[in-house]
């Protein structure tokens, strides 16, 4: 499992270059965008992120999921990041943790949901009620923001969160490489994140 890092053109020393920084400076380097001192950080604690994550979803795919989705965090907040309050390596695995326990919500909520009707509720006017309006709204607001990123990375997100798709079944049937995929992955979700938070959606990633 390796961290798709977005490619930004710019010349910057190889990540392993980086082997020496404490992480605090690591972390100071994401605050300022370096891209190759978040893989830095995904080599030193991805491994354990992703066992941490594992205990909690107990499913391989969810778990990369959650450790993709907590360094896009550490990508997107490091700037924010205070040494006094917790060490890098708690702060880092923390996140983690809560995007691991809110998948296993998500899926919990989805596999209710399966045992019901899927129709939304009417009042007996047979008008929409306030939550069907809200839903479609925020359904509307997500599908604009997915068709403002490039093809490959919304077939990507399209295909996982609406198929149902793990980044290895991606792989195959996109066929490309695995490490495509999370590059893939990786950079449109950081970009629907921004797209989201512009429109206003307070959930970063709501249900797609």
């Amino acid at each position: 499992m390796k961290l798709g890092v977005i490619a930004s053109g710019a010349r910057r020393p190889a990540s392993h270059d980086y082997c020496d920084f404490p992480d605090e400076a690591l972390l100071a380097l994401v605050g300022r965008d370096d891209e190759l001192a978040l893989a830095a950080l995904y080599d030193r604690y991805g491994t354990v992120a992703y066992r941490l994550a594992l205990r909690v979803v107990r499913d391989p795919s969810l778990a990369e999921d959650a450790v993709q989705e907590a360094f896009l965090t550490v990508w997107r907040t490091a700037g924010s990041f205070l040494a006094e309050r917790a060490k890098p390596s708690t702060w880092i695995l923390t996140l983690v943790h809560r995007r691991a326990v809110d998948l296993v919500r998500r899926e919990e909520r989805r596999r209710a949901v399966s045992l019901e009707q899927t129709e939304l509720p009417e009042d007996p006017s047979g008008r929409a009620t306030e939550e069907e309006i809200e839903l479609l709204e925020r359904r509307r607001v997500v599908q604009e923001a997915l068709r403002q990123l490039p093809d490959e990375q919304r077939r990507a997100l399209e295909l996982a969160y609406y198929a149902g798709l793990t980044q290895s079944e991606l792989a195959d049937r996109l066929s490309v490489p695995l490490g495509t995929i999370k590059s893939r992955m990786f950079a449109g979700l950081g970009r629907l994140h921004e797209l989201l938070a512009d429109a206003g959606l307070e959930d970063p990633l709501p249900e797609l």
